[in-house]
């Protein structure tokens, strides 16, 4: 993919990945121009290698955060520099290999085409998800479609996904959450608020063992901590939303169904 886009980008969040974030680099400017990666402090050698990657290729952008900040504070990092670069959209994507680069055009020609939607990937796992992973997601993704009056989020927890950059920021920028791993469930459903309607794609999900290169900062009872923590509050805020929410369904601004979509194949923006 030679001809940068001027209006779609793919960010990439990135702590401590591992070697597998050169591969996922690589692979997502085989299929997407430009690709920005957001360095969110990390300590294990990549910040170098990534920056040397970046200085070899106008494709690449490589934007450092000196310590740690957390997923969501590195992807308003790269949001705010977006649109300050006169973008319109992002697709987030994993740094850690298991998302799929090659879903990168769909998604966006699917943003393209309904650029006032957010387009959110539906994992599709084989045999090496985490059962427990994959059972404990249901539980946060009734949550969010609870919260949302079953507005059609298909998954609230896969990163791989591409969002409207002026309501995403202005949402973050108006509090103080959506920081760490909260960021993810918590993006869509208070887009979702906003009225800005979910669009499911299938996307198929790999995890790799730490043999296999594969790296994981999720921790079962922080990080469920966190989810449980966020859910209450936005179980708050959905109560006193609710006559708001309601009226929109009335009026079939919120539908409810999402299910995920084929790639139509139109013209990348």
């Amino acid at each position: 993919m030679t001809t940068p886009s001027a209006t779609h980008l793919v960010l990439i969040p990135s702590y401590n990945p591992g070697a597998k974030v050169h591969e996922t680099v690589s692979t997502a400017r085989q299929y997407w121009n430009p690709v920005w990666v957001v360095i969110d402090g990390s300590t294990d050698g990549t910040t170098e290698s990534l920056i040397a990657m970046a200085t070899r290729d106008a494709g690449l952008r490589v934007l450092v955060l000196p310590h740690n900040q957390g997923k969501g504070a590195a992807v308003l990092h790269g949001l705010d520099q977006a649109a300050t670069a006169g973008f319109s959209h992002v697709l987030t994507m994993d740094s850690d290999g298991q998302h799929p680069p090659d879903r990168i055009p769909a998604f966006m020609a699917e943003s393209a085409a309904q650029p006032a939607a957010m387009i959110l990937g539906v994992p599709v796992f084989d045999a090496s998800a985490p059962g427990l992973r994959v059972k404990g997601r249901r539980i946060s993704n009734w949550w969010a479609n609870l919260e949302t009056l079953w507005a059609g989020i298909g998954d609230s927890l896969f990163g791989f996904r591409v969002y409207p950059i002026a309501a995403l920021r202005k949402i973050m920028h108006g509090q103080m959450w959506m920081r760490h791993f909260d960021f993810d469930p918590e993006a869509v459903v208070r887009l979702c608020w906003r009225g800005v309607k979910p669009v499911n794609l299938s996307a198929p999900v790999c995890y790799f063992r730490p043999e296999q290169g594969g790296v994981s900062h999720f921790r079962y009872l922080r990080d469920n901590v966190l989810l449980t923590w966020m859910h209450a509050r936005l179980f708050i805020g959905f109560v006193l939303r609710l006559p708001v929410l309601l009226m929109r369904r009335g009026q079939g601004s919120l539908k409810a169904g999402g299910q995920p979509v084929r790639s139509s194949g139109r013209e990348r923006p």
